[in-house]
């Protein structure tokens, strides 16, 4: 594969997914420490609201998710252009939402009256360094993304961590929290700064990061619908041995994101080869993955939920193949946002309707009969993601209002030359042979 000159030198894509991939695991594993540390340093009551806060903090944070993905897109697209205000309208919307619904969340949740004002800050820093994030990615800055995400993930999660280590309570860490997140956007700002010059590129559009939002909201619901069924509709027994399951679901899942990650500047510039790269990297991953847990099941289950699961490993492939399927339907899902798609995420809510619509009819009593409906949808999911995500080759199709200008190239991280945008960027992209959608 073509390596990217950064910083004047030859970065391998490998380098740099190594680098990504490195980044995702540091996220992870910071996210799993905080509700260990917190079993082990908060009473029952206390435990349960700071899981709840930093649910609410993953919920309501979706747009900045939804905003990384419109701004990588669009920077691939266009080159630089400013979205400043785009991303400080969104992230003043999520932290007021949680400010607005203080009174709610004091009585809905039994939250103290100072935890909405916390995650507000810390909501609000997160959407504010998903820009710089989606700069990153969409410039193919690899490395420097890679750093990006170990900063924000240490700002997040750090000062909860620290709060916890140091007895502050509930309250206390989550102080800590939103003290670190605050510090996230500026120096997230500084490493994705770059040299500005006269810009043509048209302004990222409220439209685009709508589309991001749902397309991310969608990812999240369609691949943890079976688990929330599961809480509803299994005995207490059951429905604990599927969430077991489902930690091999999420394994699969997210284990291959790298190849998306890497492709999506690329798909949105219309390189068909890199779907193709992306689809293959995701498909042998999760093949390989179900194969593995095929072998060892038992071990798997052992791993995600202790001796008590180990009887459940003759499931753990139906688990894995549900996660492998997912993977690649979200590199389809990004290939159909990069090309300006519009309602590019309407497989996977069909998928989701589907699956409790399914769930609602025949009320499955067992881990089995939910397991078989959950792959069923992902199977369904993936095939009419596949018919529906097919374009041109070329260039992607540009959205409604949306004119394809060729992209700068990204500048370098240390002076020297970088690599100048491809042939597809000189010319007028071919008509799509149908209209988006």
């Amino acid at each position: 594969m073509k390596t990217e000159r950064t910083g004047g030198r030859n970065n391998g894509l490998g380098a740099a997914g190594a680098a990504v991939t490195l980044a995702g695991v540091l996220v992870n594993g910071l996210a799993y420490l905080v509700p260990v540390l917190a079993a082990r340093r908060l009473d029952p009551a206390d435990l349960s609201a700071l899981a709840t806060a930093l649910g609410l903090v993953a919920i309501v944070g979706v747009p900045g998710l939804g905003l990384q993905l419109a701004v990588a897109v669009h920077h691939a697209r266009h080159g630089t252009s400013d979205t400043r205000r785009l991303t400080a309208v969104t992230a003043a919307v999520c932290a007021g939402t949680l400010i607005v619904a203080t009174p709610l969340l004091m009585a809905a949740l039994d939250l103290p009256i100072e935890v909405p004002a916390l995650l507000a800050v810390t909501t609000a820093a997160i959407v504010l360094s998903s820009r710089s994030l989606g700069e990153l990615q969409g410039g193919q800055r690899f490395l420097r993304l890679a750093v990006g995400m170990a900063l924000l993930a240490a700002g997040r999660y750090g000062g909860v961590i620290a709060g916890l280590l140091l007895g502050a309570g509930m309250t206390g860490a989550l102080a800590g929290g939103a003290l670190t997140a605050a510090l996230a956007p500026v120096l997230l700002a500084r490493l994705a700064r770059a040299p500005r010059g006269p810009s043509t590129a048209p302004r990222l559009t409220v439209a685009q990061v709508v589309a991001g939002c749902g397309a991310t909201l969608a990812m999240l619901v369609v691949s943890y619908a079976d688990l929330l069924l599961a809480r509803q509709l299994l005995p207490p027994s059951g429905s604990g041995a599927y969430s077991v399951g489902t930690v091999l679901t999420k394994g699969a899942l997210w284990a291959p994101q790298v190849a998306a990650v890497l492709a999506l500047p690329r798909l949105a510039r219309g390189d068909r080869r890199s779907r193709t790269v992306a689809l293959t990297v995701t498909g042998v991953c999760g093949l390989v993955l179900v194969l593995a847990s095929t072998l060892a099941g038992g071990l798997a289950f052992r791993l995600a939920g202790g001796p008590d699961y180990t009887h459940l490993g003759r499931y753990a492939p139906l688990f894995a193949a549900i996660g492998a399927l997912y993977a690649v339907t979200f590199v389809l899902l990004n290939d159909r946002l990069a090309a300006g798609v519009r309602w590019a995420a309407a497989p996977l809510w069909a998928g989701t309707a589907g699956l409790v619509t399914v769930a609602a009819t025949i009320r499955p009593r067992t881990v089995n009969g939910l397991l078989f409906a959950a792959l069923g949808t992902a199977i369904a999911t993936t095939l009419i993601m596949a018919v529906t995500a097919r374009r041109p080759p070329g260039v992607p199709a540009p959205g409604p209002g949306d004119q394809i200008s060729p992209p700068r190239a990204s500048p370098p991280e240390d002076g020297g030359r970088s690599r100048p945008p491809g042939r597809a960027y000189g010319r007028k992209p071919p008509d799509p042979a149908a209209p988006p959608g």
